[in-house]
């Protein structure tokens, strides 16, 4: 299969899991963008590598996909619009290190002789926190991003040597950031080599909407995206999410597993028929126990129905004469009232999940059968008995005289 063809079909799975949806108006929108977002992804696809950032005000088209890493900008000290915001083919220093001097502990005693003692005590503080901000400085890195605070000292002193910084990044974001550029994040300034500087084509901050977001595109390890969800109210913006987050996964599974079989109850209808068909072929018990589990599989397509609103025995009727007259592909038509065929309408399952599915409810079936003594819950029958009795059963039978 091409590529486009491929492409295509993936496009398509994405937009059938957005027919339901709040945002099924801009399925074609969000289908195309589900689909580049996992594309991006490593081979094993991991979905934390997507991240979402959600941002009110605009329309839902104004939503980007971002081909990097974008997160909002942290809370930052005076002299943070003292620093550039944008960089091209910047060094980029990823670190889990605290930049600012902290107050002393409401316990902490420390004895000195002479004022001179306590200059050296002072001196010594100042220089531990210089001595790691010189060593990040003699890196050549021009965008310093920490887990933990950069407090004023370091913020003004990397503004006046034209250095971004961004402190209390989110760890999340920080493992995304590590994965796009290539870098690694250092517990220490005392050993930084060009090793572990990570690289971006560009870096810049943008104003979205109400906020403000530094972006790191074209990075060259980019395994990694950003999705910067746009719209109205705060709850519209969560559907969304729920929604897209949907799609991304149906694309995912249907990339890591090609083998797909249809739904709507099709290929439950289809397994239906053939047991019935085989069972005619055995004699003895074992033809009930198959035709049970025959008819136990319909369960599917008739819950499909009932949920949309249909009426599941005029449907199942109809799916059984197709499936008769050989249309294997045909399941419940949620959008017209009847049956269609779900291969055309791309309502599709992967093969494996409904192979787990099947098995997992024959073996609970199976678990259930083996149980020779009835399940009882004492403390439940116990609530129902004193209930049916009445307010007055607790007086023992005794009447007033």
């Amino acid at each position: 299969m091409r590529c486009s063809e491929r492409r295509s079909l993936l496009e398509k799975c994405a937009q059938t899991a957005l027919n339901s949806k709040l945002i099924a108006h801009q399925k074609e929108f969000f289908g195309k963008m589900a689909v580049d977002a996992v594309m991006l992804l490593e081979d094993h696809m991991p979905i934390k590598m997507i991240g979402v950032k959600k941002v009110a005000g605009g329309s839902l088209t104004d939503s980007v996909l971002v081909q990097g890493v974008a997160f909002k900008k942290t809370f930052s000290y005076a002299g943070f619009e003292q620093q550039p915001k944008k960089f091209a083919d910047p060094k980029i220093c990823l670190l889990n290190v605290e930049l600012e001097l902290k107050s002393e502990k409401d316990n902490a005693e420390v004895r000195i002789k002479d004022v001179a003692d306590y200059r050296s005590f002072v001196d010594a503080e100042w220089k531990i926190i210089y001595d790691k901000l010189d060593a990040i400085v003699a890196t050549g890195a021009k965008v310093v991003l920490s887990r933990l605070a950069i407090g004023d000292l370091a913020t003004q002193y990397f503004a006046d040597r034209d250095i971004f910084c961004a402190g209390r990044v989110t760890g999340e974001d920080m493992e995304r950031v590590a994965s796009a550029t290539g870098g690694a994040v250092q517990n220490t300034c005392s050993d930084l080599i060009d090793g572990v500087l990570g690289t971006s084509a560009l870096f810049e901050e943008i104003q979205v909407g109400a906020e403000r977001y530094n972006f790191f595109t074209g990075c060259p390890q980019s395994r990694t995206c950003t999705i910067v969800l746009r719209g109205g109210a705060e709850q519209f913006i969560e559907e969304a999410h729920r929604s897209l987050h949907d799609a991304i996964c149906i694309v995912r599974r249907a990339m890591k597993h090609s083998y797909v079989v249809p739904g709507g109850g099709a290929i439950e209808m289809e397994l239906s028929k053939f047991l019935r068909a085989h069972s005619r072929t055995i004699a003895g018990k074992q033809q009930l126990v198959i035709n049970a589990f025959a008819k136990a599989l319909e369960v599917i397509p008739r819950m499909i129905a009932q949920n949309a609103g249909f009426d599941s025995t005029d449907i199942l009727n109809k799916l059984r004469q197709k499936h008769a007259a050989g249309g294997k592909h045909f399941g419940v038509d949620i959008m017209n009232d009847g049956i269609c065929d779900t291969h055309e309408t791309f309502v599709w399952e992967p093969a494996n999940i409904k192979q787990n599915a099947i098995a997992s409810a024959a073996e609970a079936a199976c678990v259930i059968l083996s149980v020779d003594e009835t399940v009882r819950n004492p403390k439940s029958e116990d609530a129902q008995q004193t209930a049916m009795r009445g307010p007055g059963a607790g007086m023992g039978g005794r009447g007033m005289r």
